[in-house]
């Protein structure tokens, strides 16, 4: 009867939430160390024996929450992807969503959009790069690829020179502490000697991202832009450029998918994809686009809605009134 009923207990436990099973757990531990106290160590010890197996059971059945916790968010976003029809189509790239360092699956992506194309210089430039053990570059630099990191905090970036020191050291890698303006941004590549045309870009610098895109000399074949995906697809709009801004944690930042398709477009890009959690958009050199990816390049028919409840980064909206500015001519110099 006893292994009866705990067989019962462990399927109910089995059935309630992850964060109820924990805590349970807490709860079940102070009433055992409000038990065990008057026990002498021998009692202790066998008091121990004696549960040994149900405390084994209850460890291997609340290990078992973890995984299917981490899948639902995947499998939540195939299903997603099912239900828009957004993988019946073999050249769309969402469905490649894989995350190794990356934020939301671009790892994949990425490597997807380099299966199609191929490398050339495989040299890379990432703009906000953090302490780089999570970004969108991390995972090319350790298959061989060299690059360029730009990060405006300086704790993150002397953290990503102590970490990826082998690297700095080897001259794979190049990390430039600097806060980014559109004034300064191709006068601190000009510095760090990046190529005037390469592989990859990753540009996400929350605030003036769309700014900095825009005023960047640079050309890379593949580029991938966070974009503001709280905003619609059809709508061309911006935060005002404001060199000394910051995110202030709210849907004020940024720049909508149209606003960036435009921007792209006025550099000979496309706009191939995002990823599904609505993060960043994909873009890759027009004259290389054509029966690779999915048409048309427009931002309503690659938009992906902000899916940030999916993850950690919930985004609210803004507290104060604000005013965006709409993208009317998107002229690079």
């Amino acid at each position: 009867m006893a292994k009866a009923a705990a067989r019962r207990i462990l399927a109910k436990v089995r059935s309630v939430r992850p964060h109820y099973v924990v805590a349970a757990s807490a709860g079940c531990l102070f009433l055992l160390d409000r038990l065990v106290r008057p026990l002498s160590p021998v009692a202790l010890a066998l008091a121990c024996i004696a549960l040994s197996p149900w405390i084994a059971a209850l460890v291997r059945s609340t290990r078992r929450f973890a995984a299917p916790v981490q899948q639902s968010m995947e499998d939540r976003l195939f299903s997603i992807g099912v239900a828009e029809n957004r993988y019946g189509d073999p050249l769309a790239i969402g469905r490649h969503h894989a995350k190794v360092y990356s934020q939301s699956g671009e790892d994949g992506i990425i490597a997807e959009v380099f299966r199609r194309i191929g490398p050339k210089d495989r040299f890379f430039v990432e703009i906000g790069a953090g302490d780089g053990r999570e970004n969108n570059t991390r995972l090319l630099l350790e298959q061989g690829w060299r690059g360029i990191w730009l990060e405006g905090n300086g704790r993150n970036a002397a953290r990503a020179r102590q970490i990826f020191a082998a690297f700095v050291d080897a001259g794979a890698l190049k990390v430039v502490e600097a806060f980014i303006t559109r004034e300064n941004i191709d006068a601190l590549l000009d510095a760090a000697a990046a190529p005037e045309a390469f592989d990859f870009l990753s540009l996400d610098l929350d605030q003036n991202t769309s700014h900095i895109w825009r005023a960047l000399r640079r050309r890379a074949r593949v580029a991938c832009i966070e974009y503001n995906a709280t905003l619609p697809a059809a709508t061309a709009l911006e935060v005002p450029y404001d060199d000394a801004g910051s995110w202030e944690g709210t849907n004020w930042f940024g720049a909508s998918l149209k606003a960036l398709e435009r921007i792209g477009s006025a550099k000979s890009m496309h706009l191939v994809g995002c990823d599904l959690m609505g993060f960043n958009a994909f873009f890759v050199a027009a004259d290389e686009t054509a029966g690779r990816f999915r048409q048309p390049f427009t931002a309503e028919a690659h938009w992906e809605p902000a899916r940030y409840r999916l993850s950690a980064d919930h985004i609210p909206p803004a507290q104060e009134a604000r005013r965006w500015i709409v993208s009317t001519s998107d002229q690079i110099s």
